[in-house]
């Protein structure tokens, strides 16, 4: 069942995408499809604004997700053993901090986002910022998604292995911090990809 169900969800956008395309070609619209023609008529702002939004909510979305994993275990192990429950709250720490990972990298981004007037936003500088504003949150956000998803299971398992054993816990507790760290790489490239975007200014429009 969940075979036909991946099935299902995989081949009707595929679908949907194929007749939009064929419908384009047959009525001589296949023009409207040009890409990049949208990311030339779509504002900086758009993409800034976006990058630095999926930044914080993928970060939230992982920090909660882990939270979630984590701290379900924590209060279904401390129900039996109650002494698991104020020595893993370390792991619910390391989840919070993927969430500030990415409210530090939407400040940054933010400080980018200049006010500029539409008649000379449209230029190459105010482009680039835009798009490694967007692509820079972006990695950052899924980076932060798969750290706090990693650290919700792997604290998931620190609760019930010290539940079960006091000794593992370091040793599980040794995976967690190795999980965390992932996190931090997202947000070392994600400064790296804006280290060269200057913040929104005032030129003379680019023709495209």
């Amino acid at each position: 069942m969940a075979y036909y169900s991946t099935y299902y969800a995989l081949s009707f956008p595929s679908f949907l995408v194929v007749v939009i395309a064929l419908y384009l070609l047959f009525t001589d619209s296949g023009e409207s499809f040009n890409v990049g023609r949208y990311l030339e008529e779509t504002s900086p702002f758009v993409w800034g604004s976006l990058g630095t939004a999926l930044c914080i909510g993928f970060s939230v979305l992982g920090a909660g997700w882990g939270i979630f994993l984590t701290g379900s275990s924590i209060l279904g192990g401390g129900v039996r053993t109650p002494r698991i429950s104020t020595k893993n709250l370390i792991s619910i720490i390391f989840c919070e901090v993927v969430a500030i990972y990415g409210v530090i990298m939407g400040i940054v981004y933010s400080a980018k986002l200049q006010n500029v007037p539409e008649p000379v936003l449209y230029t190459r500088e105010n482009y680039f910022t835009g798009f490694a504003l967007f692509f820079g949150g972006l990695t950052v956000g899924v980076c932060n998604l798969f750290c706090g998803i990693c650290v919700g299971v792997a604290g998931s398992t620190a609760a019930l292995a010290d539940a079960s054993d006091p000794n593992l816990f370091v040793k599980v507790l040794v995976v967690e911090v190795f999980g965390s760290v992932l996190g931090l790489f997202g947000l070392i490239m994600g400064l790296l990809m804006i280290g060269n975007a200057t913040e929104f200014t005032v030129g003379v429009s680019c023709g495209f």
